[in-house]
C-alpha cells in the first residue's frame, strides 16, 4: 500500500498543469444525446419466460391480432415469451437509417432472456415521438460463469427512423457550457476565444455559460466556427481539493492545496510545518510553511506512515484550519 501511495504522490508532484482543448472541457448547447425507451416482447425463450403475466398476455394477444391471428381465448400464456423494456441512446445529429445499440431488460417473471428474439419495438423520446424501431436477437453479457440473464444487448439493434434536425450552419449565436463551472476558467475562455476570432465575440453569462456571436467572416459557416473554437487550448482552473476514500485508502490531492504553519503529534510521529526542532525520541518531518499536501504526504510516506494514519492526519489538519482547500471524504 505504501508503494502505491508513493507512486500516487510522485505523480501529483511531477504533473504540470497542461492546456486542454475547449471541446474537452465544455459542450455546445443543443449538441447532446437523447434517451429513447420502448416496451417490447422477447420470444423464442426455452421455457424461461413470464408465463401467466397479465401484461405479457395482453401484449401477445394485441400483437397476434395485428398480424391477423384472432384467438377465442381472452388469455395467452407462454413461458417462451417475456415482456421487456428497451432503452437506447440517440446520438447528436442522428440521421434516418443509422443503427444504434439497444439494451433489453425483463420486467416480468422471466428467468432468462437467453436465446430470445426481440420483436419489432418502437422507441420514443421524452416528447412521445418515435425516433427508432428495434428488433433482433438478444445477447447476454458476462464472463461465462456469472451471466446476468434478465438483461442483454443487441448491437445495432435499432434503426433510426427520423433525422435529428438542427441547423448550426446559419445560427447567429452559440452557447457553450463548461463541464466544471468556474469564474477563472470562464474568463480565460472568453479572452482566448476573442483573441482567436480577432474581436469581442465571446462573453460569459456566468461561471459556466459562454455566449459566442457569429462573426461576419463566419456567416453561414457555423460548423467551421465551432470547429475553430473547439480546437482552442484553455488552461482550466481547479478548486483546491483533497478527496479521500477511507474504505480503499485512496487519496487524490489537488495541486493547489496548501498547508499553513502547523505542528502535529500522532503516536510516535511528529509533523511540523514551519519552524521546528527534531526530537531524538520521535520520527519527525519538518517542512517549510506554505507547502502543498503532496510535499507533506511524500515526507510522511518516507517515514513509513500508513494510508489510514495519513487520512487521520489530513482530517486533523483540516479541522485545525491549516489545510487550505476542500476535504471530501467518500
Amino acid at each position: 500500500m505504501n508503494k502505491i501511495l508513493t507512486l500516487l504522490v510522485t505523480c501529483l508532484i511531477c504533473t504540470e498543469v497542461t492546456a486542454a482543448r475547449l471541446k474537452d472541457i465544455a459542450s455546445i448547447r443543443g449538441v447532446r444525446e437523447n434517451q429513447l425507451i420502448g416496451y417490447g416482447i422477447v420470444v423464442g425463450l426455452k421455457g424461461t419466460g413470464d408465463g401467466k403475466s397479465e401484461f405479457t398476455s395482453k401484449s401477445m394477444l394485441r400483437m397476434l391480432d395485428k398480424l391477423g391471428m384472432k384467438l377465442d381465448s381472452p388469455e395467452f400464456q407462454s413461458k417462451n415469451a417475456a415482456a421487456v423494456i428497451v432503452t437506447a441512446t440517440l446520438p447528436s445529429f442522428a440521421k434516418a437509417g443509422n443503427p444504434v445499440d439497444i439494451t433489453v431488460s425483463a420486467i416480468g417473471e422471466s428467468q432468462s432472456l437467453q436465446g430470445g428474439t426481440l420483436l419489432q419495438t418502437p422507441l420514443r423520446a421524452a416528447n412521445e415521438q418515435i425516433f427508432a424501431v428495434a428488433q433482433g436477437s438478444v445477447i447476454l453479457g458476462g464472463d461465462g460463469k456469472d451471466i446476468h440473464t434478465t438483461a442483454g444487448r443487441i448491437p445495432n439493434g435499432a434503426i433510426i427512423e427520423r433525422d435529428v434536425t438542427s441547423d448550426f450552419a446559419t445560427r447567429k449565436m452559440f452557447r457553450m457550457t463548461l463541464h466544471n463551472p468556474d469564474f477563472t476558467t470562464a474568463a480565460r475562455t472568453i479572452l482566448t476565444i476573442n483573441k482567436e476570432l480577432g474581436g469581442h465575440f465571446a462573453s460569459a453569462k456566468d461561471a459556466g455559460t459562454i455566449d459566442i456571436v457569429t462573426p461576419a467572416a463566419y456567416e453561414n459557416r457555423g460548423v467551421e466556427l465551432l470547429a475553430t473554437i473547439e480546437a482552442i487550448d484553455i488552461n482550466p482552473d481547479t478548486v483546491a481539493k483533497v478527496v479521500i476514500n477511507e474504505r480503499t485508502g485512496t487519496i487524490v490531492i489537488g495541486e493547489k492545496v496548501k498547508i499553513s504553519k502547523v505542528a502535529i503529534s500522532h503516536g510516535n510521529l511528529a509533523v511540523k510545518v514551519g519552524e521546528g526542532k527534531k526530537s531524538a525520541e520521535e520520527k519527525v518531518a519538518v517542512l517549510d510553511a506554505g507547502v502543498n499536501v503532496g510535499d507533506l504526504v511524500q515526507a510522511l510516506n518516507k517515514l513509513g506512515i500508513s494510508p489510514k494514519d495519513l487520512i487521520t492526519i489530513l482530517q486533523s489538519i483540516k479541522s485545525a484550519g491549516a489545510l487550505h482547500g476542500e476535504l471530501e471524504i467518500l
